[in-house]
């Protein structure tokens, strides 16, 4: 195999992304695993995420409405960083305008359970 230049198709390890044990404050759960929502913005969740590239690694940093479960606020980064997560509330917050009574939920991870950020 090594030869003709061929690589046996190997699974990908598994890598931790939320370090949930960290001494940030963190937000109670009110979503509380109820995911049908009755109008848009009223529920967002966010994910950041890894993914594998050439050129190294590349974190996505994704906020999405749970009604439309439509993205609408996004931002990649090589790091996983508090500030992609941030970027990625601050462009939903500004294409959507959401009223009072949102609820943002995330895994709170140290990425969304950090001090506030400047975005």
């Amino acid at each position: 195999m090594r030869a003709h230049g061929l690589r046996p198709k190997t699974r990908r390890t598994f890598r931790a992304t939320t370090d949930s044990k960290h001494s940030h404050p963190v937000a109670a759960n009110l979503l509380d695993r109820q995911f049908t929502v009755a109008a848009p913005n009223r529920v967002w969740t966010a994910e950041i995420t890894d993914s594998p590239r050439a050129e190294g690694w590349l974190y996505p940093a994704i906020v999405l409405d749970l009604f439309s479960c439509q993205i609408i606020g996004w931002a990649l980064d090589a790091t996983m960083s508090q500030q992609s997560t941030s970027r990625a509330l601050t462009m939903a917050i500004q294409r959507q305008r959401p009223g009072p009574g949102l609820v943002h939920h995330s895994d709170r991870g140290s990425q969304f359970a950090a001090a506030n950020q400047a975005a």
